[in-house]
């Protein structure tokens, strides 16, 4: 017989989180702060929640927020692009520098 999964908190009650630390927590992961940092500052069993919560709370704040959402995955993007060609600049500096 299968056993009965407890959750982290105590006996078979599940841990409630109000509003308040839900918004904050999105908003610490919104200010660049990585998942299981903001997971573990947080005392959060898993890091599927806070993307849960994400997701609802820039489903609440319309379509300016999920705008601003896909600028920000778009300029992350084009910024790892930059630092690439970066890179490569510096190993072709690096290069040509040594014959002189």
């Amino acid at each position: 017989m299968p056993r009965k999964k407890k959750s982290a908190v105590t006996g078979d009650r599940r841990r409630r989180y109000t509003d308040e630390f839900k918004e904050e927590a999105v908003r610490m992961l919104l200010d660049c702060h990585t998942a299981p940092s903001v997971k573990d500052r947080l005392g959060l069993p898993n890091t599927n929640m806070l993307y849960r919560w994400k997701q609802e709370f820039l489903a609440q704040s319309g379509p300016v927020a999920s705008s601003l959402e896909a600028r920000a995955k778009d300029l992350e993007s084009e910024l790892r692009h930059v630092e690439r060609e970066r890179d490569v600049l510096k190993k072709a500096l690096a290069i040509f520098g040594r014959n002189e």
